[in-house]
């Protein structure tokens, strides 16, 4: 039987506003530094008006309807009580509260339990670049306890 392993990372993400950001690839690079081979990646999304998703990764325009569609669900012009930070600070609320904060992902042999047309995103509800920290936990068995 496998010796059971943790792993904890803070990954930091650059955003240029509005959209979707792919971490896919930060998220494998990760799980092969820590050696990952069988168990559940969890991440979590440290702020209040970003979230994270698993989202189709071939046609960009699934991205982009899926933003049309957050903006018609909490648009900037509705009459918020909540506007001290901004026009787009409580629909970026909301838009986190209706996607996610954080995502379970299991990993087998070392890489994530993903289908072939799915990828891992942070979406950055807010119009000006943020700064975002996703928190990243790893548990299970690694390469070196096989």
């Amino acid at each position: 039987m496998a010796e059971l392993s943790q792993a904890s990372h803070m990954l930091r993400v650059t955003t240029r506003g509005k959209g979707f950001i792919d971490i896919t690839e930060d998220l494998r690079h990760w799980l092969g530094v820590i050696s990952a081979r069988d168990g559940l990646l969890t991440a979590f999304v440290c702020h209040t008006s970003a979230s994270l998703t698993i989202q189709e990764n071939a046609d960009p325009n699934v991205r982009r309807d899926l933003m049309t569609t957050l903006e018609h669900l909490a648009p900037e012009v509705a009459p918020y009580t909540h506007a001290e930070e901004g026009p787009d600070d409580m629909p970026s609320h909301i838009k986190a509260m209706l996607t996610e904060v954080s995502l379970g992902i299991p990993v087998m042999g070392g890489r994530m339990v993903l289908g072939t047309w799915q990828g891992v995103y942070l979406i950055e509800h807010r119009a000006a670049p943020h700064e975002r920290n996703i928190a990243l936990s790893f548990i299970g068995s690694s390469q070196s306890s096989a």
